[in-house]
């Protein structure tokens, strides 16, 4: 048997948190919105009106831009991604929770689609859906930040978030068409959506509705939510009408979680990929994803839940890092290292994207377990240098993990 001395462990820790990186690197590089709508745009006609909505809004738009220069254009982004960008008009929004910059920066892509002499090019990407709030009916801003606060803190996956969501909005679930009318509607469309259903990426502004107000009503009532949502809210479900028929449009999807896992696995060169999307919640997700881990590299990408119990400060990425850690100490791995991080470089109302653990993790986290319970994963992963710190990368294609493990 080898012995390695302390420092040669700690060498090769480095390493395989080096090559964690790297991998997860290759897989955001993949999703890099510049490349993606450029290989799209030869195409496309030259468009009347740009608009470009979500976490990778800019880089989409600069993109577009570059070879229709002078045409008008709209870009509504997150804070952390909002840079100047010659030719647009830049609004800055707030995510994961809507704020008043982004209804005025829906009044401002209504007014832009209702003018427009000639085809729209939208340009559309994960984050649009809270980026762009703009109430249907008599509902107020302050109603839809109830909801949405309601339900990024239920455990409800992304897609009925979204159906309940294009429900209370004059712009998701197709909206963005109806405004556009009678012009033709071309979308180039990022997913951070697990199965890229078009309806629910950004929660689907040039597609149709995921379903029905009265399907809306039902999942909140599933969800113990329906008598805490603000009463104009379960009004205007309730007195909702069929909405009439969609204009159609040509939506093309340029990037997808599941593209940047193949291209992680080109660059690891040999690996073990998790073929179904890993979802659900935390806890269920570290024991899927040890279960189906092989010596080497595994990698994956998917977007879990968190039912939300605690006054902590983390995100979906940071607890199932650690959740991972716990399952594989339970199992006596010897030698590995786990990153779980999302592709927008942002994980939950952190600066941080995930984190980062392997075999000496747990043990010297102090209070893990009252910090789990309070949903507390951003301090858990602090005590180790823990947290993955990438900055806003741009683009948002949910997210993507890496297990190394040779012990």
């Amino acid at each position: 048997m080898i012995h390695l001395t302390q420092a040669e462990k700690r060498s090769d820790m480095n390493d395989m948190r080096s090559t964690a990186r790297r991998l997860f690197d290759a897989g955001v590089q993949a999703a890099d919105p510049v490349a993606a709508v450029t290989r799209h745009l030869d195409d496309l006609p030259a468009p009347a009106l740009i608009v470009a909505v979500g976490k990778a809004a800019r880089g989409m738009a600069h993109a577009a831009l570059s070879r229709f220069a002078g045409v008008p254009a709209i870009v509504v982004t997150n804070y952390e991604n909002a840079q100047p960008l010659d030719g647009a008009a830049v609004f800055a929004a707030g995510h994961p929770v809507p704020d008043e910059s982004g209804a005025k920066a829906a009044l401002a892509v209504i007014a832009a689609l209702r003018a427009a002499q000639g085809p729209v090019l939208a340009l559309i990407s994960g984050g649009g859906s809270a980026l762009l709030p703009a109430p249907a009916g008599a509902l107020t801003l302050a109603d839809k930040i109830a909801v949405n606060r309601l339900l990024l803190a239920s455990g409800l996956d992304i897609r009925a978030m979204n159906l309940i969501r294009q429900q209370l909005s004059d712009i998701k679930g197709g909206g963005f068409l109806r405004h556009a009318a009678p012009n033709n509607v071309t979308a180039l469309i990022l997913s951070d959506v697990v199965g890229d259903d078009l309806s629910a990426i950004a929660s689907g502004p040039t597609a149709p509705p995921i379903g029905t107000a009265a399907q809306a009503v039902t999942m909140l009532r599933d969800a113990n939510l329906w008598d805490r949502v603000p009463p104009s809210v379960r009004d205007h479900l309730a007195q909702a009408r069929p909405a009439p028929d969609l204009p159609a449009a040509r939506n093309i999807l340029i990037g997808s979680n599941r593209q940047s896992v193949a291209a992680m696995a080109q660059a690891a060169g040999v690996a073990h990929v998790i073929a179904a999307p890993v979802t659900g919640d935390v806890a269920d997700a570290a024991k899927l994803i040890c279960d189906q881990a092989r010596p080497g590299i595994t990698l994956w990408g998917g977007e879990t839940t968190v039912m939300l119990q605690g006054t902590g400060r983390g995100g979906r990425n940071q607890e199932l890092a650690l959740r991972i850690a716990i399952v594989a100490a339970d199992r006596g791995w010897g030698d590995w290292t786990c990153l779980q991080a999302g592709s927008d470089g942002r994980d939950g109302p952190t600066d941080a994207a995930g984190g980062i653990v392997d075999q000496d993790s747990l043990g010297k986290i102090a209070g893990l377990a009252a910090l789990l319970a309070n949903n507390d994963s951003y301090a858990a992963l602090a005590q180790v240098d823990g947290l993955l710190l990438t900055g806003a990368t741009g683009t948002n294609v949910a997210d993507l993990g890496v297990l190394i493990r040779r012990g």
